[in-house]
């Protein structure tokens, strides 16, 4: 089935799914009338006599320079090449393929006066794999994402560099090989090309996904430290967490008593001495839980965003149109901002359980190996996790607190939501290699409670874990056993294990909550 720009209501999954090639956008007939209805009202304004933002005038400070019907098409064009400003690394593929989709969607609505010919090139760039380099710096999240938006469109008017067929090529080369040409953009459209917050919604999207996925693997990790700590399952009675019933937080407990059902384990330690857990054992639903609902407050503000016009001008009809701030980054801002917080306290607490499983107590040998002093045992992948731990907290200083007037005091508050959708990323990558650190310990932990056996799903992934790395009776490269572990996390095989099993017994591991935290 196909996704109708500008008429279906588009989710971050539905998103993925055509960036991925799992469904086929289009153009559909309603929308195509809407724009085209638009881009006749846009002409009549250009011809006229009255001044209007961006379509007879400059841009930002120059809002009061009028410009002639004459220079329209060279002001658009202007904008592109002068606005494509950008510096850093290139953002990858997915990423700016992502910022397509957005951008086509919003276009779609019909409420920025972008020709249909315009829209149909960039439905050709998303279809054909021919996706723009845009740098990651250079936005500050406020007239829209104008530096990366701008890279993201220079191809349309014969610049810039495309990734097309396993290589980077120029636009002219790209012209060259498909029989394409330069587009002739008319009144507003740059404009409407490079106002918008695709750049700060689609980190927020591709974040959105990774963060899911990890949230999902961090219940399964840490259900399995608590194993091989002989961790208590009181803590996640479904009529403690009724008291306080926050949506995470339920779903957490409700998951990590499924992931500790009959449990040898668990029931080897029934009467011990232990009155309470460590908090990073005892409080896995709450601090998990916390994440589970800053990661569906974003969900919910993106679900809006990715629907939303944010260009501006917005034309209404011929007679009506209205320079407001619908590109401001501030709405996603802020919730970005949250979620890498959330993000870093989930790595806190990871490394904290690693940190208890090396310990040497509840009968584990201390540093998870037998022979200590000639080896060294996992001593140092703990390292590794509380230095990335560490850098998390300094990425965690809130983008959406900071402001600095651009355009001469025009645009003189900004949202930063760019570096704030870029910083979620950077801590979502270290989480991946947090996570991969607690895994490959509780793994090594899981083995030394041999012949007990953990629950049918817990026993599955820690299965799947030992077809893939092998028990360390001595040293060796730990960083190798760690790349094997990320990969596992990203592939998400113990989340795929770990449902097999669910469902071999009945169960429905995502519980009743799986509509409010599935990304779709």
């Amino acid at each position: 089935m196909s996704f109708r720009y500008g008429e279906d209501t588009l989710s971050p999954g539905i998103a993925l799914d055509i960036v991925q090639g799992r469904q086929q956008g289009i153009l559909g007939s309603a929308a195509a009338e809407r724009a085209a209805a638009c881009h006749a009202a846009i002409m009549e304004i250009a011809r006229g006599d009255d001044a209007v933002y961006g379509i007879n005038t400059g841009f930002g400070p120059l809002c009061d320079t009028r410009i002639s019907w004459e220079d329209t098409e060279k002001l658009q064009y202007n904008i592109l090449r002068s606005h494509s400003a950008g510096v850093g690394d290139v953002i990858s593929s997915e990423l700016a393929k992502l910022m397509l989709v957005l951008k086509v969607h919003a276009l779609s609505f019909g409420y920025s006066g972008v020709s249909l010919r315009t829209i149909e090139r960039i439905i050709w760039h998303i279809e054909h794999d021919a996706i723009p380099l845009v740098p990651s710096k250079g936005s500050v999240g406020a007239s829209g994402d104008l530096a990366p938006l701008s890279h993201l469109f220079l191809p349309l008017i014969g610049y810039g560099k495309v990734f097309y067929a396993n290589e980077v090529i120029t636009a002219r080369e790209l012209f060259a090989r498909t029989g394409l040409s330069p587009l002739s953009l008319g009144p507003k459209e740059g404009l409407a090309l490079i106002n918008g917050t695709q750049f700060i919604a689609a980190h927020g999207v591709l974040g959105l996904e990774r963060m899911k996925y990890l949230l999902d693997h961090a219940d399964i990790i840490g259900a399995m430290s608590l194993e091989a700590l002989l961790g208590s399952v009181k803590p996640f009675a479904e009529q403690l967490h009724e008291l306080r019933p926050y949506q995470g937080t339920k779903h957490v407990a409700m998951r990590l008593r499924m992931l500790l059902e009959d449990s040898e384990m668990v029931v080897s330690h029934a009467h011990c001495h232990r009155v309470q857990d460590p908090y990073s054992l005892r409080c896995m639903p709450q601090v998990h839980g916390a994440a589970r609902n800053a990661w569906l407050h974003l969900k919910e503000m993106l679900c809006v965003e990715l629907n939303s016009v944010t260009d501006n001008p917005v034309i209404l009809d011929a007679g009506h149109s209205i320079s407001g701030g619908n590109f401001h980054g501030q709405p996603l801002a802020i919730p970005l901002d949250y979620a890498t917080t959330a993000v870093s306290a989930l790595g806190n607490i990871s490394d904290r359980r690693t940190y208890l499983l090396l310990e040497g107590k509840e009968g584990l040998p201390r540093l998870l190996m037998k022979d200590i002093g000639i080896n060294s045992g996992f001593m140092i992948p703990q390292y590794t996790s509380a230095a990335l731990a560490s850098e998390n907290k300094n990425l965690c200083f809130p983008a959406s607190a900071d402001s600095i007037p651009t355009s001469l005091g025009q645009e003189d508050h900004v949202s930063m939501g760019s570096i704030s959708g870029r910083k979620l990323n950077m801590v979502l990558d270290n989480l991946e290699h947090i996570l991969a650190v607690e895994l490959l310990s509780a793994a090594q932990a899981f083995d030394f409670r041999s012949p007990l056996k953990s629950s049918a799903l817990l026993e599955a992934c820690h299965d799947e874990v030992r077809r893939h790395i092998d028990h360390a009776n001595e040293d060796r490269i730990f960083g190798d056993d760690l790349d094997v572990a990320v990969h596992l996390i990203r592939a998400h095989v113990l989340l795929k294990a770990a449902d097999a099993a669910a469902r071999a017994q009945s169960l429905n591991l995502e519980g009743e909550a799986h509509d409010l935290f599935g990304i779709y």
